[in-house]
């Protein structure tokens, strides 16, 4: 009797499919009613035989801020009347690219990205341009590719904030920086317009920067270690630290708190996690850098609906990206200290008064 031969390549394929199952969020479209309702109302993607689909491929829903940024661009999509899917590559810059290749098939007419890996990214730009499919680069700009639009952020002036801030308060001694991933351009922005502020006060010898290192993968084990070895590198005399993001300064304040020196030494961030605004509340972080999620939710996904119909976007701000000057949409950032946090994030309901003070 003859044993049935079963390929190895059959049981390859089943683990592949069952991993991109897992990672994948098909949606439904569902009206909804969220406080800023596009103006490209549902008749105009209605009225076509099907309607528009969008491909939104995230890196991460790790930090608080990117699960914002999908439920938010997921309700913005359907209060247009197109539907959308959603993949998370969990920082695997392969699976991305797989996931890539898995909405093209699909045949998704407009793919909106959040790349893991800048560089990495630009191969996932080619397939959707070779099937006809128009690619934006979502808050995280992509690298030496021909995207066709990127939406996000003004992240030099991210930066610029976060040195505004520390500036103020500590004219004068020793800085510490860590960054975000160095396979992430957005840190590297951010990193440019802190020191468009510093430059100034280091060539005058009133700051010094005395540790400077990337957090790698955004991990914040890695940003404790890099916390720890600037401390020590320094006999633990510091005077300011910026921190990539929020979940970053998390970490070095958690070293600062080790050591006595949480509340003494200002922590700049980003992204005005709640977290954040309480430590800000408390008084062991400075600041953190507000960018209203729903804004650039909105913008996104008004922009992917308005390619995905062949429309033309022109746009008043450029930005290189190493290839070509990609057309882009920069909002403008908010600077959160304990003196506006009521009129910023409470006020846009971004996280709430109980929230925040835990009443």
């Amino acid at each position: 009797m003859k044993q049935r031969i079963v390929k190895p390549m059959f049981f390859l394929s089943i683990i592949v499919l069952a991993f991109l199952g897992a990672a994948c969020e098909k949606t439904v479209p569902q009206m909804t009613n969220p406080t800023e309702s596009p103006p490209e109302a549902d008749a105009s993607v209605q009225s076509e035989d099907r309607k528009i689909k969008v491909g939104f491929l995230m890196d991460t829903l790790e930090e608080e801020r990117w699960l914002k940024d999908k439920r938010l661009f997921k309700e913005a999509v359907e209060e247009i009347g197109a539907e959308v899917e959603i993949m998370v590559a969990n920082g695997d810059e392969v699976l991305q690219i797989i996931q890539a290749e898995t909405l093209i098939k699909q045949g998704v007419d407009v793919l909106v990205m959040v790349p893991y890996n800048a560089e990495a990214a630009g191969v996932i730009v080619q397939k959707a341009h070779l099937a006809g499919i128009k690619v934006i680069s979502y808050d995280r700009l992509v690298k030496n590719a021909e995207i066709d639009l990127y939406v996000s952020f003004d992240n030099e002036k991210v930066g610029e904030l976060q040195a505004k801030a520390l500036t103020a308060l500590v004219p004068k001694g020793k800085y510490v920086y860590i960054g975000g991933a160095d396979t992430d351009y957005n840190a590297h922005l951010l990193k440019q317009g802190v020191f468009n502020v510093l430059k100034p006060l280091i060539d005058k010898g009133d700051i010094k920067i005395v540790y400077d290192q990337w957090t790698k993968n955004w991990i914040p084990t890695n940003a404790y270690s890099n916390m720890e070895a600037a401390l020590k590198a320094n006999n633990y005399e510091i005077d300011a630290v910026f921190a990539g993001n929020d979940a970053t300064a998390e970490e070095a304040v958690k070293v600062l708190s080790r050591h006595g020196l949480a509340g003494k030494t200002p922590v700049a961030g980003q992204d005005a996690e709640l977290a954040a605004i309480r430590r800000i509340v408390n008084g062991t972080q400075t600041m953190t850098v507000y960018k209203p999620i729903k804004s650039l939710a909105v913008a996104a996904a008004k922009a992917a609906v308005r390619l995905a119909k062949g429309e033309n976007i022109v746009t008043e701000r450029k930005i290189n990206n190493g290839k070509i000057e990609v057309p882009s949409i920069l909002l403008p950032p908010i600077s959160v200290d304990k003196n506006n946090i009521a009129e910023t994030v409470i006020s846009d309901g971004f996280h709430s008064k109980e929230e925040i003070y835990q009443h």
